[in-house]
């Protein structure tokens, strides 16, 4: 019965979810393709470039917090519609950026807009799938980053060749994949339900097996509970953030920056080069769903997430070591970021399993306010490098230094902390 309840909720919520991410991913990102064109035509360097894809993340940072706990007072449903529109019309006013000042603030402003999506999304996953189901169900949710760039890529290179009424190719990129996101955001606020009991499509039996078996989980599997302060207090959330910071630091050079590098290898077309950008989201969509599917089946977290994590450090140093030799060092930046994305569906089953009530929207929000230093961090240390050295093969190895001190602390805390790995166990 359980699997029955849990895939229909999955088949009910999952679509719309996924597609909401998706839009909130291309706007967060887009800004990788507009810069073929849009660096040039303002005049940014790579480090202004850097600085604007990376302060993004100090405007969500500051807000994650505060606005995964008013989604918990004022439920999903219209919490998650406001930060979808805002978000949906500062992007579209991207497209009036001239300067690098009006660029730093129009990024800084759409993080804080979008501040608390995704962490409130987790939570709210994490009230309606028991957590034999949470690895496969965050890799269904993730499938929207790689989504975002197998569709977005090539719909925002051919966007870059527009020229009308006055407004260069970027700036329609901005104003055409901003104001939709828009329009998702009122859907919302009249289709999702705040929690299974609000569900029409739900029956009373399923709603009560939902809610008793979510409220046994709870009570059994949860370590830190009940204030912000004990999320504040605790080592354990403190550790989960570090490791989700290394992680992050890995996809986001990757996102912000394959495009141009692409670019680099040769005389490609802007089409070409989101064209060749999809085949490595292609594979990471496939990479998210066996995985998560394979940590659910065994109930094993701690490796499935340490050992991508490991991995992936690995080949990005190695890209950056072999950057004399450009196609190969791409090939390894890109398995890189197959190998480290693993690890992302997995991660979030643990702090899932360790918190609840207050502790778990804001411990949620926490660990990915401090993760997301590291989309602060990616970018930036690649545009930097670049702009010091001519290449970017030593912002790439720096970047899997990170990666690789994700699936160190990972190993450190299951040794330091062996309820988090029994945690872990019954969540498998």
């Amino acid at each position: 019965m359980g699997d029955r309840i849990c895939r229909k909720v999955a088949l009910q919520l999952l679509p719309l979810l996924v597609f909401c991410y998706f839009l909130s991913f291309l706007d967060r990102v887009n800004i990788s393709f507009a810069a073929l064109t849009m660096n040039a035509d303002l005049g940014f360097s790579a480090t202004v470039y850097g600085w604007g894809a990376g302060i993004f993340f100090i405007g969500y940072i500051l807000f994650e917090v505060p606005s995964n706990i008013l989604m918990k007072r004022f439920g999903a449903r219209i919490w998650i519609a406001r930060i979808m529109v805002t978000w949906g019309l500062i992007s579209a006013c991207m497209s009036l950026v001239t300067t690098p000042t009006s660029f730093y603030i129009l990024r800084f402003l759409l993080g804080f807009a979008e501040a608390g999506f995704f962490p409130g999304i987790v939570f709210y996953l994490s009230q309606w799938f028991p957590a034999a189901w949470r690895a496969r169900i965050m890799g269904g949710f993730l499938l929207a980053l790689p989504l975002s760039t197998m569709l977005g890529a090539p719909v925002s290179t051919w966007l870059l060749g527009m020229d009308h009424f006055g407004l260069a190719g970027w700036q329609w990129l901005f104003i055409l994949e901003g104001l939709p996101t828009v329009l998702v955001g009122v859907a919302v606020f009249f289709i999702l339900p705040n929690r299974p009991d609000d569900a029409r499509w739900l029956t009373p039996d399923e709603k009560d097996w939902l809610n008793r078996t979510l409220a046994a989980e709870q009570a059994e599997g949860s370590q830190t509970h009940g204030s912000v302060r004990a999320v504040l207090a605790s080592g354990k959330v403190w550790m989960l953030s570090l490791i989700y910071l290394g992680i992050v630091v890995g996809l986001y050079a990757f996102t912000f920056w394959v495009p141009q590098i692409t670019r680099s290898l040769g005389t490609l077309s802007l089409f070409e080069v989101g064209l060749i950008a999809v085949i490595p989201n292609m594979l990471a969509a496939s990479v998210l769903l066996l995985w998560g599917q394979k940590s659910d089946r065994s109930g094993e977290r701690i490796g499935h997430l340490a050992y991508p994590a490991l991995v992936g450090g690995l080949l990005f140093a190695a890209s950056g070591w072999t950057a004399d030799r450009p196609l190969l060092s791409y090939l390894l930046f890109c398995a890189g970021f197959l190998a480290s994305f693993a690890a992302f569906p997995v991660f979030w089953t643990l702090p899932m399993a360790l918190l609840s009530g207050t502790a778990a929207a804001a411990g949620i929000a926490l660990i990915n306010s401090v993760g997301n230093i590291g989309g602060f961090l990616g970018p930036i240390i690649i545009g930097e490098v670049k702009d010091m050295t001519g290449s970017y093969g030593m912002g790439i190895a720096v970047v899997g230094a990170f990666v690789f001190m994700s699936g160190l602390l990972t190993l450190a805390l299951a040794r330091k902390a062996p309820e988090v790995v029994e945690a872990t166990r019954r969540s498998g």
